[in-house]
């Protein structure tokens, strides 16, 4: 039987500062299509080995 899953701890203070200026920092950043085909080209092999 699967184990429940506990719920996500909400970020407060300086957790949620240092948090909120990461996703601000990486907002414009792209990933090159190279990586993208790549990465999802890996997720449609792992795909296909599922029952």
């Amino acid at each position: 039987m699967a184990m429940p899953i506990k719920e996500t701890p909400v970020l407060e203070g300086e957790d949620a500062k240092r948090f909120i200026l990461q996703v601000e920092k990486n907002k414009n950043k792209t990933v090159s299509k190279k990586d993208y085909e790549a990465a999802k080209n890996t997720f449609v092999k792992i795909m296909q080995k599922q029952p």
